[in-house]
């Protein structure tokens, strides 16, 4: 499978621990920095819709900031209850100081 992606931002751009709005063809997308890498999220949580760019990374998790709803930075899964809703992660790469996310 091909992927296609799009320039979003610098790395640089991407704050730490607090996240990143962007938009990939018109879908707003969270970014995060996750120890060395920038990790890719839909900017909605699945609980109640929140951005989840206006949350934190910490401790692995992308925490939302309505109701600090945890999702592993690097699956999306939501251990806080059995059959929790996961986030949406997205493909992202990281070349020459850009961040792309795949359509």
């Amino acid at each position: 499978m091909h992927l296609e992606f799009v320039d979003v931002a610098a790395e640089s751009d991407v704050p730490a621990p607090r996240g990143l709005r962007v938009l990939v063809d018109g879908r707003a997308v969270a970014l995060f920095r996750h120890g060395d890498a920038i990790v890719a999220f839909e900017d909605a949580c699945p609980h109640a819709g929140a951005p989840l760019s206006e949350g934190v990374c910490k401790d692995g998790e992308v925490v939302c900031s309505w109701h600090g709803f945890r999702f592993d930075a690097a699956t999306g899964a939501c251990r806080l209850y059995a059959g929790a809703p996961p986030a949406t992660p997205r493909v992202v790469k990281v070349e020459g100081g850009r961040v792309f996310v795949a359509k």
